[in-house]
C-alpha cells in the first residue's frame, strides 16, 4: 500500500480562488449572511432579499427567500421573478448558479459549483449551474456544477444530478438522475 499516492494537501492552489472580491467584503457578508439569510427565525423575505441584492445577488420581483438559506458569494447568484427558494437551501456557489423565473427549489436542497482536480492536485475547478423558467427541484437534492434543467423539468426528491442535462418538461430522479416520465400529460384526442 506505500505505492499508493498521497495528495499534499498543503501545496492545494485555489485558497480564495473564487473569492472575486476583497476580503473584507467576504467576510462583511459572511456577517450579514449569519444574521439576515442563515438566521432560522421567520424574519421577512424581503429582508432576506434586500440584504443578498446589497451583496450583488441579482434577484427578480416577488422572489420568496425562506429561513436556513445560504449564499457562499452572493454576486455569483442570478434568481429570477417570483421563484421560491426553500427553507435550507444552500447555494455554494463558487461558480454563477442562474435560476429562471418561476422556479422552485425546495427545502434541503444543495447546489454546489466547485470541485476539485482530485487526480492531480486538488486544485479548485468550477462550472455553473443553470435552472431554467418554472422548473421544480424538489426537497433534497444535490445538484453539481455542469448541471442544466430544462424549462418546467421536475427533478424528485432526493436525486443527484451531477452535471446532467434534464429536458424541458420531464421528471427525472434518482441516483444516478434518470428519466421517469412527463410533467405535464397530454390531452387525449
Amino acid at each position: 500500500m506505500a505505492d499508493i499516492p498521497v495528495i499534499d494537501l498543503s501545496k492545494a492552489p485555489g485558497e480564495r480562488a473564487a473569492w472575486d472580491r476583497p476580503a473584507w467584503v467576504v467576510y462583511l457578508w459572511g456577517i450579514c449572511e449569519l444574521l439576515f439569510v442563515t438566521n432560522p427565525w421567520q424574519i421577512s423575505s424581503g429582508i432576506r432579499v434586500r440584504v443578498l441584492r446589497a451583496f450583488g445577488a441579482k434577484i427578480g420581483q416577488g422572489v420568496v427567500f425562506r429561513p436556513r438559506t445560504r449564499v457562499k458569494f452572493p454576486w455569483k447568484l442570478h434568481i429570477g421573478d417570483r421563484s421560491w427558494i426553500g427553507e435550507g437551501v444552500w447555494f455554494h456557489n463558487q461558480d454563477h448558479i442562474y435560476v429562471g423565473h418561476d422556479v422552485v427549489i425546495s427545502q434541503e436542497t444543495f447546489l454546489t459549483t466547485g470541485s476539485h482536480r482530485h487526480r492531480v492536485d486538488m486544485a479548485l475547478i468550477t462550472r455553473p449551474i443553470h435552472i431554467e423558467r418554472g422548473a421544480w427541484i424538489t426537497s433534497r437534492c444535490v445538484v453539481l456544477g455542469g448541471t442544466r434543467v430544462g424549462a418546467s423539468a421536475v427533478i424528485q426528491p432526493l436525486s443527484l444530478l451531477a452535471g446532467d442535462a434534464v429536458p424541458g418538461a420531464e421528471v427525472w430522479g434518482g441516483n444516478p438522475v434518470r428519466f421517469a416520465g412527463e410533467r405535464f400529460r397530454r390531452e387525449l384526442r
